[in-house]
């Protein structure tokens, strides 16, 4: 009933539907909390929350009554445990059973059992987890005692006010309502989450900024509106609606999520937004992930194989039962079977009888038990990686993580590796190199003579240790506090030597107090002449300040270095963290020992360097505050600023103080932040100035896109002076590059009064809409970030982890195509390239960067490094160009090039297009892909990898929430590939081999029986034997050997990483391989089958007393084929077996005498062991059944391979 507003016939009662009908739309989009203590009085059913989840949490999947038919319903899931249940089922229809029905049940049962105990204690871990978490404690406000009373996390509501203390984890997501920061800040801890370490401030809502007493909740008659419960970590939007119909917006800063923990602040109260399966990080509670492997792909078709196998050996059984039957004619023979009525069946109907039946007698040759011996095997190989101390790193305290538990053998079929370059390849630390403002290059030579000495530092650190020798010292203001924490560095790994890691740990502690803070990286040597310029800027800015001058007259270059250190200083979101408020982790273990004082603690552990003030370097180190960033680049420039006497020395939502040469500390008016995106790749602040009153923007941002947004410039003397300095800064840009630093612009913007005002009308209405907030606030920054003014740049350098160049040339060698997807610029990226072995000097170098959007003009400059030619080549590609590559018409050719190319290299790749290039290359080229990052960019790519692999660095924990494996260092990629990769492959693409081979082999020695009783479906196998042949007695030995052989040494695979290259190429498992064994299986059943028989032909012994060694010789050939088929000698399993199938068959035989009626089991084992032809058996047949292979194997070797 759409009508058109300008309608006028339009009722009154259409208004109203019409108005009902809008809200109800919009409700559905969004929640609306209330207060809960407004209705404690009433009953429970007028409470607008009821219907909101409760705060409980149960991550379980069963309960006491649903255990068993859910768990067997997700168990029959699986294709192969319905065919095995059917076939038990079969087994109870009369006139086509084999076995005892109860007995043929018992492989299932004991499979399906096996698998059901090990989720039932998975869910009972689960289970006991969640009770311990449900019955924490928290203070909720109780109406009727008009206080806060302690209550389980599990009887929170949404709608409860609820109190916070410092160190206490959240229980739910909370609505920040007044903290008792004087400034109405909240400091939280959210590494639960993400993984940082480094503090947040989160603030009270605006509204309640404001309050002169103690926040009262009785008080509070405000409704809350906001969006519905999602997953994202890093938005919440919604208002706040009071009693006067005032509204305020709500954004992240106000939300205190559920895991994070209270820091540096002693209480705080809020109202519980959302709660238990609700929050965000029970959305983000996704579990561990699974994949199926490529080794599971193709064993998959070889089982579909089988299945075709026994339907023709069925098949060929019941024919020849048929034409048994039918040459006697009417005349039927004495053993014939008649129909449950007691009639005779026809030759038709007795084969299809018959194919049923031997359905069931042959149903071995589906291998029951694989399934359940690949996830054991997988488990196992799991914790023997996790168990590698070779991938644990101290430094960190962090070693590898496996999320996927079933795709460990693609380790070891990797072809392709996507690799991110900052914080993956590079460590992450950001390192202030050098920089250039208003066009003047400032080359910090002395900055850089630090850096080689702490690089020499790293390098000498172990022999100076070991020789008893004292590090030496570095001439800056600031030597002994890095004398200090160098020095700690120092004790700490001399420990890791000796095996005292408890004081290793407590050392590591003491000089990592905070993120991105290591003396490298604080302790910034000042430029002479810009410390110079910086200087004369402060003095003369104070002489007319006190003189009461305009500070117009002060020459442009030093207003533009002043201004320079002011954006680095406050355009950023780094957090000041008070000396007199240490970070206290809350764990579930107290090291009672770490609460001896810090220079006891330095006392014990390490020598006094000499001419070392050790107190006045701790006095320095308990006066100084602590910085605390998102992000290791703000760090990196805060801590620049610092050094030039531009401190940061506080911030609050709205003002950031700063403490400068001669002018003291000033307090700018914080108005806007705009954070920073993936998409602007900058950040700006709009500040009060403090000297000038002016409405002042300072934007920091990549200098690709800051370059565009500059102003300008005019034909007059300032216009001339702009385009001098955009000239010089764009070529120091690109020196930097060329010299493997990340550069960074810095430009600020000064607003009138009327354009503030104008922009910010439209700002406020972004600010406070809840539908399409993040598109309204992006087009808000993009209006104010225009027409910027430059100031200049800085260069910071990313320095390489420890062994990335030798891990990458050690890929190399093993094969592996290793591409490189980084957002940084082109001359960047080669640079470090270069430095990590990517891109080689004797590599043909192809950069393609494309001029417009048609592909034809794509330019390809070819650089040539070295004298001569080479046939290696190297692809670098931009952003730019890499998107029309990637266009559906032009992908194959980008693909055949790339593939031509050694290395490939793309630059200025956006989080979409790393993932799709990954995708492009899987689908593509059909290869096995592995990506590899650090950051949330990375997600995508590590997502739509075969492998993804997360580095747990300081870029938080997304890529590795999202990753199948997780890493510490890039380095450790190496032996997780060419070592374990390797042996996981290799172990169970041997085992699945082994089994077709086994079950093929006992199954024909029954095929083989059928031409000598009529294709009847009978048996000479003892039905006991024959079900418990593949589940108990050749089970194990391949378990044992599937989880511990090792076919190389890990040594020899590190050496040689060209042994990688069999896996890559399926060596170990290929389709033919399959047929091999099935043919090999035949003839040994043969041969095991024959010399038997004709050993017993024309004698009087039974049916089972024949049949008995036949199984026996088939375990032996089995076993001893398991043997020689494993690089590690495990005789010890082997002997285990044989000796397991002798106590059961002495055991049964001895205990059973009527178990099989007619036939009689009883005693024949223990007369075979007494009859010297049955060891002359033992020891002829699998000589003669192996020897083939032992002759045969080095000809396929030498001939094939």
């Amino acid at each position: 009933m759409a009508r058109e507003t300008g309608e006028s016939g339009e009722t009154k009662s259409t208004k109203v539907k019409k108005h009902k009908r809008r809200k109800s739309k919009k409700e559905s989009k969004t929640r609306i909390v209330h207060a809960n203590i407004l209705y404690d009085l009433t009953k429970g059913g007028d409470n607008p929350n009821r219907h909101y989840a409760n705060n409980k949490i149960k991550t379980t999947k069963y309960t006491l009554l649903s255990f068993l038919p859910k768990n067997l319903f997700e168990q029959f899931h699986r294709f192969a445990n319905v065919y095995f249940v059917f076939i038990a089922l079969l087994n109870f229809v009369p006139v086509v059973n084999a076995f005892q029905p109860e007995l043929a049940l018992a492989p299932v049962v004991f499979i399906l059992s096996v698998t059901a105990i090990k989720d039932l204690w998975e869910d009972y871990r689960r289970h006991r987890s969640d009770k311990e978490i449900n019955h924490l404690d928290c203070l909720v406000y109780c109406r009727i005692e008009k206080r806060y009373v302690e209550k389980y996390w599990k009887e929170v509501r949404v709608g409860d006010f609820i109190r916070l203390r410092c160190n206490e984890i959240l229980p739910a997501d909370v609505l920040l309502l007044s903290s008792s920061d004087p400034d109405r800040l909240c400091h939280i801890e959210t590494a639960t989450l993400d993984g940082e370490t480094n503090l947040k401030q989160r603030q009270v809502v605006r509204s309640f900024i404001d309050l002169d007493c103690e926040f009262d909740p009785l008080k509070y008659n405000s409704v809350i509106e906001c969006e519905k419960p999602n997953n994202d970590l890093n938005r919440f939007r919604g208002y706040i609606i009071h009693r006067s119909g005032k509204r305020d917006g709500l954004y992240k800063d106000n939300l205190l999520l559920r895991g994070c923990t209270i820091r540096n602040t002693e209480e705080a109260v809020g109202i519980i937004i959302y709660a238990g399966h609700e929050t965000k990080a029970m959305l983000n509670n996704n579990g561990p992930r699974y994949k199926r492997s490529k080794l599971e792909r193709q064993m998959n078709v070889d089982v579909f194989w089988c299945v075709i196998i026994l339907l023709v050996m069925c098949l060929f059984s019941a024919i020849g039962h048929g034409l048994w039957m039918f040459q006697y004619g009417d005349k039927r023979p004495v053993f014939d079977v008649l129909s449950p009525e007691g009639t005779e069946l026809s030759p038709v109907v007795s084969a299809i009888y018959l194919f049923l039946t031997m359905i069931i007698v042959l149903q071995v040759l589906i291998p029951i038990s694989l399934f359940v011996s690949i996830e054991i095997v997988k488990i196992c190989q799991v914790y023997f990686i996790h168990q590698d101390m070779e991938l644990y790193d101290e430094e960190t305290d962090s070693h590898l993580q496996c999320r996927a538990l079933n795709i460990t053998e693609d380790l070891g079929q990797m072809q392709y590796i996507f690799s991110d370059k900052t914080g993956t390849l590079t460590g992450n630390k950001m390192v202030f190199r050098r920089c250039t403002v208003a066009g003047v290059e400032y080359s910090h030579d002395a900055n850089a003579r630090r850096l080689a000495m702490y690089q020499e530092m790293d390098s000498e650190e172990e022999e100076c240790t070991s020789h008893g020798g004292t590090l030496p010292r570095r001439d800056s203001v600031t030597s002994h506090q890095s004398g200090k924490v160098v020095l700690r560095s120092q004790s700490t790994k001399s420990h890791r030597r000796t095996g005292s890691r408890a004081e290793a740990k407590r050392a590591s502690i003491l000089s990592k107090h905070t993120a991105f803070s290591s003396p490298m990286e604080k302790d910034i040597t000042p430029d002479p002449q810009l410390m110079d310029k910086v200087n004369e800027c402060s003095s003369q800015m104070e002489f007319m300040r006190f003189h009461s001058q305009s500070l117009n007259q002060i020459p442009p270059d030093l207003c533009d270095v002043f201004d320079f250190f002011i954006a680095l200083t406050i355009c950023n979101t780094v957090v000041v963290s008070s000396p007199n408020q240490p970070r206290q982790k809350s764990t579930l273990t107290k090291l009672k020992e770490e609460k001896r004082p810090e220079h006891d603690l330095q006392h014990a552990f390490s020598p006094v360097p000499p001419n070392f003030d050790k107190t006045k370097a701790l006095a320095q180190d308990e006066c100084e505050l602590r910085y605390e960033a998102e992000s290791p680049d703000e760090a990196a420039l805060v801590y620049a600023a610092r050094a030039y006497k531009c401190a940061l020395v506080g911030r609050l939502p709205d003002q950031v103080t700063v403490e400068l040469p001669h002018l003291g500390k000033l307090s700018f008016e914080l108005l806007h932040t705009l954070g920073f995106d993936s998409t602007r790749k900058r950040m700006s602040v709009v500040v009060k100035h403090p000297l000038t009153e002016q409405i002042t923007v300072y934007t920091k941002g990549a200098d690709s896109v800051i370059m565009d947004l500059i102003r300008p410039a005019t034909d007059d003397c300032k216009g001339k002076r702009q385009r001098k300095i955009l000239y010089k800064t764009q070529n120091y840009l690109n020196l930097y590059a060329a010299d493997g630093l990340r550069t960074l612009c810095i430009a600020k913007k000064v607003l009138s009064k009327e354009e503030y005002a104008s922009w910010l009308q439209l700002h406020l209405e972004a600010e406070t809409a809840i539908q399409r907030r993040e598109e309204l606030l992006f087009e808000s920054a993009l209006r104010l970030e225009t027409n910027l003014q430059l100031l200049g740049a800085t260069g910071v350098e990313d320095r390489l982890q420890d062994g990335v160049p030798e891990t990458i040339a050690s890929l190399r060698k093993a094969g592996l195509q290793i591409w490189v997807l980084t957002g940084d610029k082109q001359e960047t990226a080669i640079n470090i390239a270069y430095a990590c072995k990517l891109l080689d000097p004797e590599e043909e170098i192809i950069t393609l960067n494309a001029d417009s959007q048609v592909y034809p003009a794509c330019t390809a400059t070819v650089s040539l490094h070295g004298p001569f030619l080479v046939h290696r080549l190297g692809l670098v590609i931009d952003g730019r160009t890499l998107a029309y590559a990637l266009d559906k018409s032009l992908e194959d050719d980008f693909l055949a090039v790339a593939r031509s190319c050694r290395s490939v290299l793309c630059c200025r790749s956006t989080p979409l297009q790393k993932s799709m290039v990954v995708k492009l290359v899987r689908n593509k080229l059909k290869v096995m892909t592995l990506a590899i990052g650090d950051g949330a960019n990375d997600v995508s790519m590590i997502q739509v990898a075969d492998v993804g692999v997360g580095i747990s660095g300081q870029e938080g924990m997304q890529a590795v929430m999202a990753s199948d494996f997780a890493l510490p260092r890039f380095r450790y990629l190496q032996k997780l590939l060419l070592v374990h990769g390797h042996w996981c492959y290799s172990r169970l693409a041997n085992m699945i081999l082994y089994f077709f081979y086994k079950n093929a082999m006992f199954v024909a020695l029954i095929f083989w029986y059928q031409f000598y009783c009529g294709f009847s479906g009978s048996s000479m196998v003892d039905q006991w034997y024959l079900i418990f042949f593949n589940l108990m007695f050749s089970a194990f030995p391949q378990l044992v050997t599937g989880t511990l052989d090792k076919d190389v040494s890990a040594e020899t695979l590190q050496e040689l990483p060209q042994l990688y290259m069999n896996g890559q190429n399926s060596e170990e498992y290929k389709p033919y391989m399959f047929w091999m064994n099935m043919i090999d299986a035949f003839y040994q059943s043969l041969i095991c089958f024959f010399i038997p028989y004709f050993t017993y032909v024309d004698s009087d012994v039974d049916l089972f007393t024949w049949g008995t060694p036949i199984t026996t010789l088939a375990l032996f050939t089995i076993l001893l084929h398991l043997g020689i088929e494993t690089k590690t000698w495990v005789s010890l399993v082997l002997y285990y077996a044989k000796s397991l199938f002798f106590i059961v068959a002495l055991c049964y035989n001895a205990s059973c005498p009527a178990c099989f009626s007619p036939s009689n089991p009883y005693w024949t084992m223990q007369r075979l062991l007494g009859e010297p032809i049955f060891y002359l058996l033992c020891v002829v047949t699998p000589i003669a059944l192996i020897e083939p292979n032992i002759f045969c194997t080095p000809i396929y070797i030498f001939a094939f391979k």
